[in-house]
Parts: structure tokens; C-alpha cells; sequence
């Protein structure tokens, strides 16, 4: 059994009428994991640039402006800093992705060929993210307790994790920790728009609610609580998952797969230069998880048909990997990023950073093999 991390079987099945196979969808989650993982190290660094994932700080984007044009050993670090988040966004895309391919095709039935009312589907995916949860959180805790800065949990908090419903909170950023697991909340919220508003209906609910949640953002002050308790909930992520939705349907209408490697190149270049330009206006801000999301497509599908087949091999195997330990990944990267966080604080940035992965993907190998043992659901 391989373990994804939103959709395992959810997946793609290979053939002409899928945009993304398989294999492409398991090393998109590839680098969605290593940017997150990676980010979430690198933006607790005082001297490296701070990211607008929730919020827009002009400032933050000055500050990167500044480090781009006085280029130096750093560099690497504020980039991964500034854009890592965006990893979430794509596994957005890819768990909507790959509800619509299982469900919306009239496959998504109980094993007895019953439709899958909406209390079962809540059940199910809720418990498909507390198995993932619950691993990570005991191992979080347990570290966090036996080192410098421990978390002092109150009893809503650790309820609310366990139910996934503290992202509702009042100043969610302050209930949440640690704080990738903000996720889980998310992705339950998202289960149930899914669930109630958008399976098998008219692409028209999809593309209203989308526009909906991301316009509503243009109103709202760019360092205000309203906007980051919005993006912290299933609204400020509808235009990515709404996105995948979409392209399950209708990808292959809405975008050209059939291209030549320098094409796809040349896409995926496009993309990442107007995630970048668009990076710099609150305006535009918002909409750069789409922008991501379609530069991720592109940069699989320049994989997919590099010219070279021992390296297309090589890249792929090594994304491939990645994505079958990014659900393990992601929840025990912050147990152990609370470990070697302090060699970086230390002055030597690039050697915690290098103990923190080799450690990272060490320890999630391991927990993915526990999280073999543990039942999966049943719908």
C-alpha cells in the first residue's frame, strides 16, 4: 500500500482521458512536501525574508526585492522562505483533483454499490485525516514537552486539533500548533464544500464559489485579521481546489498536453515568471496559488518528456519517492524541526538545515511504515 498525502486512492488513473497520470500526480506531491517541509524551517530563520501566506506585508516583499538584487549565500533560503507555502496550494489542487476523478465519474460508491451519503463521506475523510493527524501530533508533543520553548496547550486547543475544528477559532494562528497542522482543519472544511456544493454539479458552483472567496479578499485589509482568518479557512483555499476540480473535468479542453518538452519548458518559465510578478501586488497576490498551480502541471510535464530518459528517470524516481512518504512527511517534520532549528539559530543555517531533511526523511520513511499498520477506514 503507498501512502499519499490527501488523496492515495484518490489518484488519477493512467489513460488518454486523464490530464495527469498516476505517477505525475504522486511526484506533484513531491514537490509540494519539499517545498512545505522545507519552508517551514527556513521561515523561522531571523535573518531570512518572511512569506505573505495569510496576510500581504509590502514589507516582506520589499525585503525579498532587496535580497534578489544583492544576491549572496542566503539566497537560497529566502526563496525557499518566500514561495515553499505553495506546496499547499498544489496539494489543494491534487486532493480535488482526485475527489472529482474517484466521484464525480460515478465511482463513488460504498463497496455494496450504495450512494455515498454525506454523513459517511464526512466520516470517512475525517477519519483519513486523523490517522495521518494523530501520529504526528503524539510525536510533536512528546518532543515539544522535552525541549526549550514548549507549547502550553489549553484544553480547547488540543480538542479542537483532534476534532479539526480550530482553524474556526478566533486568531486561529495563536490555537494552532504546530502550525502546519492548520491543514487537517482545512482539508476537513474542504471535504464537506466538496460534499455539499460541488459534486456532480454544473462547473458554474465551482467557479462562483471560487470567485466568491478570492474577490472577497480584495476588500479586506492585506495585514488584517479578517484576511488571515479567511485564508485560514476553506475560503482562502477554494481558487486552488476549485481549480483541480476543474482540471479533472475539463483538463485536457483547458489545457494543451500534448506539446513538446521545450514547449512545456517554456510554459512552466512563463508561469514562474508571473508568479513572481505577481507576487509583488496585493492585488495579483491572490491569485498566485492558480499561477503555482498550473507551473507545477507545466514543470511535471517538462519531467515527463525530457529528452533524456536516464535523467527523466532519475528525477522522476526521486519526486516519485517524495510523494510516497509526503503524508509522513508532513506530519513529522515539525517534531523534528523543533530538534535542529537551534543549529541553524546558532549561526550555521545550511548545516541544521541539511541534519533537519536528512533527519525529516529518515524519521518519515520510519512513520510510514507504522502508518501501514494502523486500519484504514472504510466508506
Amino acid at each position: 500500500m503507498r501512502i499519499s498525502l490527501y488523496n492515495d486512492r484518490e489518484a488519477t488513473e493512467n489513460g488518454g482521458e486523464s490530464l495527469l497520470t498516476r505517477a505525475e500526480c504522486n511526484a506533484l506531491r513531491g514537490i509540494a512536501i519539499l517545498g512545505i517541509f522545507l519552508h517551514n524551517f527556513c521561515h523561522w530563520l531571523n535573518p531570512v525574508v518572511k512569506e505573505n501566506e495569510y496576510q500581504y506585508f509590502q514589507h516582506n516583499v520589499d525585503w525579498f526585492a532587496q535580497c534578489a538584487a544583492r544576491v549572496n549565500e542566503l539566497f537560497p533560503a529566502h526563496v525557499i522562505s518566500f514561495f515553499g507555502h505553495y506546496g499547499v496550494p498544489v496539494f489543494l489542487f491534487l486532493s480535488a483533483y482526485g475527489l472529482e476523478m474517484k466521484y464525480g465519474n460515478g465511482q463513488g460508491k460504498a463497496p455494496d454499490g450504495r450512494r455515498v451519503v454525506v454523513s459517511s463521506f464526512v466520516r470517512y475523510h475525517y477519519l483519513k485525516l486523523f490517522k495521518m493527524m494523530i501520529v504526528g501530533f503524539i510525536c510533536f508533543t512528546v518532543v515539544d514537552a522535552m525541549t526549550a520553548g514548549s507549547w502550553h496547550y489549553n484544553v480547547a486547543q488540543i480538542v479542537g486539533q483532534l476534532l479539526m475544528i480550530n482553524n474556526f477559532y478566533d486568531q486561529p494562528d495563536r490555537n494552532i500548533w504546530p502550525g502546519p497542522f492548520w491543514f487537517f482543519g482545512l482539508m476537513l472544511q474542504l471535504y464537506v464544500v466538496y460534499r455539499l456544493l460541488l459534486y456532480r454539479r454544473h462547473w458554474g458552483w465551482t467557479v462562483g464559489l471560487m470567485a466568491v472567496c478570492t474577490v472577497a479578499q480584495l476588500f479586506m485589509d492585506p495585514e488584517g485579521e479578517n484576511l488571515n482568518y479567511w485564508r485560514y479557512n476553506f475560503m482562502g483555499g477554494m481558487l486552488p481546489f476549485g481549480l483541480g476540480l476543474l482540471f479533472a473535468r475539463y483538463g485536457n479542453k483547458v489545457m494543451l498536453v500534448n506539446l513538446t518538452f521545450g514547449s512545456f519548458l517554456m510554459s512552466w518559465v512563463v508561469c514562474s515568471f508571473f508568479i513572481v510578478s505577481a507576487s509583488g501586488s496585493f492585488y495579483t497576490w491572490v491569485i498566485v496559488p492558480a499561477l503555482v498551480c498550473y507551473a507545477s502541471v507545466y514543470f511535471i510535464k517538462t519531467v515527463s518528456t525530457l529528452p533524456l530518459p536516464w535523467l527523466r528517470a532519475r528525477i522522476g524516481y526521486v519526486l516519485g519517492w517524495l510523494g510516497n512518504v509526503s503524508a509522513a512527511l508532513f506530519v513529522i517534520h515539525p517534531a523534528i524541526r523543533k530538534v535542529f532549528i537551534t543549529v541553524s539559530r546558532q549561526g550555521d543555517i545550511y548545516t541544521g538545515l541539511l541534519l533537519y531533511a536528512i533527519a525529516s526523511l529518515g524519521a518519515a520513511w520510519l512513520v510510514m511504515k507504522l502508518m501501514r499498520h494502523i486500519p484504514n477506514p472504510k466508506l
